[in-house]
């Protein structure tokens, strides 16, 4: 059995930089970009690209996996810089920014199922863990509750994102991603009502 071996440094900055330009490029251009474009955007030779993306698909699927990759890595890093609220609250902007990105490629991703890839395949499973990352450390913190289903959590953000959709209404995706989390913040006994919530 063979194993892949790392990339060079030069050639992980080729790749990083072909992922970033191709996620702008099928966000802004759509599915028919050319990659000689992309290549040319990112400094490098269109060789380049087909040594590290064989075709369009599997350049298309490897951008929408970065940014996914991206966001849910963020959550363990947030965490060493900032309280269990605070980096929850921060992940969750980067959520949205993740979903309007991820609309913006939909042609892109369509034509990368119709082809048959399927790059949406993980990443329930991976954005599901990052917030039982960030709520399983507020509850130890005792600042989010021990309660609440991270599935819940990620299809409340979701909802957010799609009803939230246009740039335009970006401040109201705050106020909404604020009363999300005052939701998840531990309910204080002493202001509950006599016989129940």
């Amino acid at each position: 059995m063979t194993t892949a071996r790392p990339l060079r440094a030069d050639a992980r900055r080729n790749r990083d930089r072909l992922l970033d330009v191709a996620v702008r490029a099928f966000s802004g251009d759509g599915p028919d970009v050319t990659l000689e474009a992309i290549a040319k955007e990112a400094g490098v030779g269109i060789g380049t690209l087909y040594r590290h993306f064989p075709t369009r698909e599997a350049l298309i699927d490897a951008a929408y996996r970065s940014e996914l990759a991206r966001l849910c890595d963020s959550a363990a890093e947030l965490l060493r810089d900032l309280p269990p609220q605070a980096a929850l609250r921060t992940w969750m902007d980067r959520f949205a920014d993740y979903m309007a990105t991820k609309r913006g490629m939909g042609d892109a991703l369509r034509a990368l199922i119709a082809s048959g890839g399927d790059p949406f395949a993980q990443s329930r499973d991976r954005l599901t863990a990052a917030i039982t990352t960030l709520l399983r450390a507020g509850a130890a913190a005792g600042t989010l509750r021990q309660d609440v289903e991270p599935g819940d959590v990620l299809v409340s953000l979701s909802g957010i994102s799609l009803a939230t959709a246009d740039p335009e209404r970006r401040d109201q995706a705050g106020r909404l991603l604020d009363l999300l989390m005052d939701g998840l913040r531990p309910r204080d006994p002493s202001s509950q009502p006599a016989g129940g919530p």
